[in-house]
């Protein structure tokens, strides 16, 4: 398509403009350039590489996916992709380490970085075969205009893209890298979980803080003891829940797949803990019953009411993080290790605010049952509080801009933005649009399970389907 100028500013026509190139975005435009056709795909993404965003920007070999090879395929059409990929990877003389976990190349858990190399891959040789392009435009999306007959995206560099369609792919905001609108500090005082270099000039026998328990707590539990951490960890967290170990329990019956009729949070969770009690009767692991509720999750969640909604993000959603979004087992051998030396210690506390202090970095926290605050102090403080799924409450252009322009609303729960079931992005009237779409972790308060590898790889076959069935022309 031509390059025209408009208002001394370069304007790029393209059939869909992708906003974001990490996973979402990327396995976006794998599957429209696998499907027939020539079309023009621009993806905006400020990183210097496509297909690695938030997660897969790791550098560190100890940050490893949290779940093993043969449940991280990109391609929806085939279970094996990854394990198959990393089998040629691994012969071809990459990632030497993989022989330290001792396990078949299906259940190995690889570094974040290496999957991110595989995701490149699958988008390179898809742009190979492909009629269609795509173009990087290494920039940050500031606002985003939809007109009747196309849409207009503004860069942080000034320039306008104009395209048929627009995908918002922005993937995850974690809450240690993403600014506030209600900010208390914490991240200004705070050390990035990933940073190993940042940590390496810490004392190594500091105490550090920690707020939050889940996932990336291990990950900053990781990039501490890489960085020569010997000091305690002291973390903090409401319920003071850590994620279960992932194991690789056998196959069991699809009980809900057999019984529709369980549809509450309660109805489901006193069904999961009965079936996790007959396989520990019969000495089976219960991670067996729970991952097969994992395909129906979208199912359950899109069906239930509001009421029962909230209920579960209330009373059920810490145990069913930290049971079901688990840890990779080196990760969680260390913090058993570290756990059992009484080095790291798991406090069931609220963060409550900075405390000024001139030598140490002092926080309040709220213990659980208690009415009073503490004054805590340490070397250090990280962040590991997780996503901000939020986005009324996230500082950042355009999720800012959406909003105020009414063009999006928050989804169910305030989690993400509100879509209907083919991805179209329901606007401040509850229409849906006919130009502006979203995928992955921007859904998540439509499907609860919206960040994962399969969900993303799943959301971004349909929604490219659909949009090569619109009429991709610019008029």
């Amino acid at each position: 398509m031509a390059w025209a100028q408009q208002s001394e500013m370069q304007v790029h026509n393209a059939d869909v403009l992708i906003i974001g190139g990490g996973l979402s975005g990327t396995m976006l435009a794998v599957q429209l350039l696998r499907l027939a056709g020539t079309r023009r795909i621009l993806v905006i993404e400020p990183r210097a590489e496509l297909g690695r965003g938030e997660a897969y920007s790791a550098v560190e070999l100890g940050h490893t996916l949290n779940g093993n090879a043969a449940r991280m395929s990109v391609d929806p059409d085939n279970a094996d992709d990854l394990t198959q990929w990393l089998t040629d990877y691994i012969a071809g003389g990459g990632w030497p380490e993989s022989d330290q976990q001792h396990v078949p190349v299906s259940e190995l858990f690889p570094p974040r970085g290496i999957f991110g190399l595989y995701v490149q891959q699958r988008l390179a040789e898809a742009k190979a075969l492909s009629t269609s392009t795509v173009e990087h435009i290494r920039a940050e999306g500031v606002d985003l205009q939809v007109e009747a007959t196309s849409t207009r995206v503004t860069l942080d560099t000034g320039e306008q893209l104009h395209g048929a369609f627009a995908v918002l792919a922005t993937g995850m905001f974690p809450a240690a890298r993403t600014p506030q609108t209600e900010s208390t500090g914490l991240n200004a005082a705070a050390l990035d979980p990933w940073d190993v270099q940042a940590m390496t000039q810490l004392d190594p026998q500091s105490t550090v803080l920690i707020i939050g328990s889940g996932l990336t707590m291990v990950d900053a539990v990781v990039s501490l003891e890489q960085a020569g951490h010997r000091g305690p960890i002291e973390i903090f967290s409401r319920h003071g829940l850590l994620p279960h170990v992932r194991r690789h329990p056998p196959s069991w019956d699809d009980f809900l797949a057999a019984d529709h009729r369980l549809r509450s949070p309660r109805q489901l969770l006193r069904e999961v803990r009965r079936q996790c009690r007959i396989a520990l009767d019969q000495g089976i692991d219960w991670q067996a019953p729970l991952d097969t509720v994992r395909v129906h999750i979208a199912r359950l969640w899109s069906q239930a009411s509001e009421r029962e909604k909230r209920q579960f993000v209330r009373h059920v959603r810490p145990w069913w993080e930290s049971h079901h979004h688990r840890s990779p087992p080196l990760s969680a051998q260390l913090v058993a290790r570290l756990q059992e030396e009484g080095r790291l210690r798991i406090r069931a506390a609220s963060f409550k605010g900075l405390v000024p202090s001139d030598e140490v970095v002092a926080i309040a926290v709220r213990h659980r049952g208690e009415q009073g605050l503490t004054r805590v102090s340490g070397a250090a403080l990280i962040n590991s509080s997780g996503i901000e799924y939020d986005w009324r409450r996230v500082a950042r252009p355009l999720p800012q801009q959406l909003l105020k322009r009414g063009l999006v609303q928050p989804g169910p729960l305030a989690l993400g933005i509100a879509a209907d079931a083919a991805g179209a992005v329901l606007d401040a009237q509850g229409q849906a649009s006919q130009r502006l779409f979203a995928m992955g972790p921007p859904l998540r308060g439509m499907w609860w399970e919206s960040t994962a590898v399969t969900d993303v790889a799943l959301q971004a076959k349909a929604l490219a389907t659909k949009l090569t069935h619109l009429d991709l022309r610019l008029v």
